[in-house]
């Protein structure tokens, strides 16, 4: 038997995956890869600021944005935007936001000729991706969607922006 389940909750995703691990002995289950509009929104919102622009060059240019111009706009230094971007993937599969085995959506090409270590020449998104981030993106900056709150831990973001409380308890006197 083949199921094929779209636009589940995640409260009902969460409570099937349980059920069918109490039965993995009997079946084989794939989860889906594939990036859609939440998934990409979750990642994008997991990045710092460089992270960030970075994967919007990329879909900017349509999924193909030439290491160099990147380099240039980050004078010179890909390693803080790259890591980050690398560790956005394990930290999505820890906190239930994509399966093991997604594949990251912004990888680096190589030159063919040159297999040794070498620098990126360009860092590419396929087609399908490029749609999909392009959409969440949009949604992102213009306010229209946020992701799920508890994507997070139930608990908002902080943003540089965000003006910290008077941390004050109350049973504490202000002294003069």
């Amino acid at each position: 038997m083949r199921i094929i389940i779209e636009g589940a909750s995640p409260e009902f995703e969460r409570k099937l995956l349980l059920l069918l691990a109490e039965h993995h002995h009997e079946l084989t289950v794939a989860a889906g890869t594939e990036w859609d509009t939440e998934r990409a929104m979750l990642y994008l919102s997991s990045l710092p600021g460089n992270a960030l622009r970075f994967a919007m060059l990329v879909v900017e240019a349509d999924g193909n944005k030439a290491a160099e111009e990147l380099r240039e706009e980050f004078k010179g230094q890909l390693r803080g935007p790259t890591i980050a971007l690398s560790r956005a993937m394990p930290r999505g599969v820890r906190m239930g936001w994509w399966p093991e085995g997604a594949e990251a959506p912004i990888q680096p090409r190589y030159d063919p000729e040159h297999p040794s270590w070498q620098k990126a020449i360009a860092y590419t998104m396929t087609r399908e991706n490029v749609s999909v981030f392009r959409a969440a993106l949009e949604q992102l900056i213009d306010g229209t969607a946020r992701p799920p709150a508890e994507a997070f831990g139930g608990r908002p973001v902080p943003r540089a922006d965000h003006e910290h409380q008077n941390s004050t308890r109350p049973n504490e006197q202000e002294t003069s």
